[in-house]
């Protein structure tokens, strides 16, 4: 039985925590507020960014799993989520001379700035624009160059119980897509798959699981196919398409990268997907969204 701290204890850390635990794993869930922490993770509350309370959480873990949210989407926030956070963390284990084996990082395929439209794996080029992709990146190399096993996991977009906000949009009619004749491919994976990738990699060999994964589903798709399915499952009408490059009032709008992120590493490691494309994700988060709530 190995002790394992997960540092950053959210839904998909929770999620992750409660699996490894039915594995056998000792788990340690750390947070800010860690009160409402299900049984059997470990409550512990610590606070990342200044190392408060790091010293207690850390002794005698073997496993450490980094999946902290940054608290706004800042330069600043990111830094400190990511790069102060992570330091923090691992002089922590280091002062308490933890018997560290292996870390799990969860980052971000914000990390690639590919517009394209083509696909991008592990060995692709990570060249970020924004500040988010190149705080990722600082984080990912202080955790590679640490001398520790690591796995870092670059999730796409996270949907699932509680993150339903393209829902929310079509749903209420303020989804809107581009008229631009050409696919504006998205990258997505269900917080269900999220954190079996991460318990897959943490029962890996050592060997096996230092390095980058890609942590996608397998169907990059087109947004306005995703947004036109979400519509017709909700009976409502497909969103409007409007100018491209500009958004529902006429206004321009920037776009991130069009990229096809590919998850042939992680299957070929013998990861199977719980929720292989949107249409099973989004089908399982809406059929929960329809489940009658306990009697008053």
């Amino acid at each position: 039985m190995a002790r394992v701290l997960i540092a950053g204890c959210g839904d998909v850390g929770t999620t992750l925590g409660l699996a490894l635990a039915a594995d056998g794993d000792e788990v340690v869930g750390l947070r800010r507020r860690p009160e409402q922490l299900p049984a059997p993770i470990v409550p512990a509350r610590a606070d990342l960014r200044t190392g408060d309370g790091l010293g207690q959480a850390a002794r005698d873990v073997s496993v450490l799993v980094y999946a902290a949210a940054a608290d706004g989407f800042t330069d600043d926030a990111y830094r400190a989520a990511y790069v102060v956070g992570l330091r923090n963390v691992l002089e922590a284990l280091r002062a308490a001379c933890a018997p560290l084996e292996r870390v799990l990082f969860t980052s971000s395929t914000a990390v690639y700035a590919q517009g394209d439209g083509g696909f991008v794996d592990e060995t692709s080029a990570t060249e970020p624009a924004g500040f988010s992709g190149k705080r990722l990146l600082e984080a990912e190399a202080l955790l590679l160059g640490s001398g520790v096993t690591a796995s870092v996991l670059r999730l796409a977009g996270i949907y699932g119980p509680g993150r339903t906000r393209l829902i929310d949009e079509v749903r209420s009619g303020r989804a809107t897509v581009p008229d631009e004749g050409v696919p504006a491919y998205t990258n997505r994976i269900h917080v269900a798959d999220c954190a079996g990738a991460a318990r897959h990699l943490r029962h890996l060999p050592a060997a096996r699981a230092h390095g980058v994964w890609l942590g996608v589903d397998h169907e990059p798709c087109d947004r306005a196919v995703v947004l036109d399915w979400l519509a017709d499952r909700l009976g409502v009408a497909r969103p409007r398409r409007v100018a491209a490059g500009r958004d529902a009032s006429g206004a321009q709008r920037g776009r991130g990268g069009n990229k096809r992120c590919s998850n042939a590493k992680l299957t070929g490691a013998g990861y199977a997907f719980r929720f292989p494309t949107f249409r099973e994700g989004y089908a399982d988060v809406l059929a929960r969204l329809e489940e009658p709530g306990p009697a008053a």
